[in-house]
């Protein structure tokens, strides 16, 4: 009879329990020394029972190899398991706590994706990478790696903060079906790989939805420029200016700077503290006091007092609120025409 003490089995045989232990474990992703958690195993369990065995045919042979592979596997899942129980060792979770919009303009939005991250581990583990992608209806809009992207604290908590940019006329360059002023719907994707004992490489799957918006610069009509106070010195003046909102978004005013042209002579600008509410697609008025040198502009003046129209030319910006966070957009205005209206003059002609 052959008795086998496992206590005997030479060191190389540990190459054997390895190969065992990749092809049950492979899918589990745990990546431990083998050789080192046997050994350890091995010297705290019961003596293993001696068997006795005689010569047996082929067959048997084989049942016996498959049903010794099978104890041993048994043994070493039961291992990782105890090690995992003993050490405290348990999977990492994330979510995506806050998308913030800190700037947005005409040209392109900056946007912040909070995740938090909390490793329930007795060790610190790294963040090995982020990779996400920002789509809308299946098309990709922006996506990126961000590597080494730092490590949580063992039984802690970090936020990590994922900034990236899109670029609008990237956007509508490539799908023209996107047109400024519009809201399109977006999912963000962010895939966190993190590095942990025992599971080794783990990805932490998020998914997120939500609206940006594509702005678009509102459209500025100087209609008219009512005397408050008439002198050839100094003149003050109303302008009685209209707003358009182009967007599919409303637009809470709160102030506007400009300067205005007429006749291609400036007669200057301000800053505006102004409140009011641009509906979306929608039209407000405001009027803005100004005061000029009526002398400063020749023959175009007679023209503008005599009720013909005076070329005029207006830029500026506003700064709104808006459901996406406070944006600063321009305006500008080109070539139009207004005329000049007595402050005794009447209004039934108004818009």
């Amino acid at each position: 009879m052959l008795k086998v003490n496992f206590y005997s089995f030479p060191i190389h045989i540990m190459g054997f329990y390895d190969m065992i232990w990749y092809e049950h474990f492979q899918d589990q992703k745990i990546k431990f020394k083998l050789s080192a958690w046997l050994l350890a195993g091995m010297a705290s369990s019961d003596k293993p029972e001696i068997v006795d065995r005689g010569f047996k045919d082929k067959a048997e042979d084989d049942d016996d190899k498959g049903g010794f592979m099978d104890k041993v596997k048994d043994f070493i899942h039961d291992i990782g398991e105890k090690i995992e129980e003993t050490i405290g060792f348990g999977k990492p979770t994330a979510d995506v706590s806050a998308i913030h919009l800190p700037h947005i303009s005409l040209e392109k939005a900056d946007i912040v994706v909070d995740v938090l991250i909390k490793n329930p581990n007795p060790v610190p583990i790294p963040l090995v990478d982020i990779d996400y992608l920002i789509e809308s209806d299946g098309r990709k809009l922006l996506s990126g790696l961000i590597p080494d992207a730092g490590t949580i604290h063992a039984h802690g908590e970090e936020t990590v903060k994922i900034p990236v940019t899109l670029i609008f006329d990237d956007i509508k360059s490539t799908y023209s079906d996107i047109e400024p002023g519009s809201i399109i719907p977006y999912r963000l994707k962010v895939d966190l790989i993190v590095d942990v004992p025992v599971f080794g490489r783990l990805t932490l799957p998020l998914e997120k939805t939500g609206e940006i918006p594509i702005p678009y610069k509102p459209d500025i009509d100087l209609e008219k420029i009512r005397f408050e106070r008439f002198s050839w010195e100094e003149t003050v003046a109303i302008l009685h200016v209209k707003l358009e909102n182009m967007n599919d978004f409303d637009l809470g005013l709160n102030a506007l700077d400009y300067e205005v042209w007429l006749s291609d002579v400036s007669i200057g600008g301000a800053e505006l503290q102004k409140s009011t509410n641009i509906v979306k697609k929608g039209i407000s008025y405001v009027d803005i006091p100004i005061s000029f040198r009526p002398k400063d502009f020749g023959s175009a003046l007679w023209d503008m007092i005599r009720g013909k129209g005076t070329g005029y030319s207006m830029k500026g910006h506003v700064n709104v609120d808006t459901p996406f966070g406070p944006m600063k957009l321009p305006f500008s205005k080109e070539g139009g025409t207004t005329r000049l209206k007595k402050d005794d003059d009447d209004d039934d002609d108004e818009d």
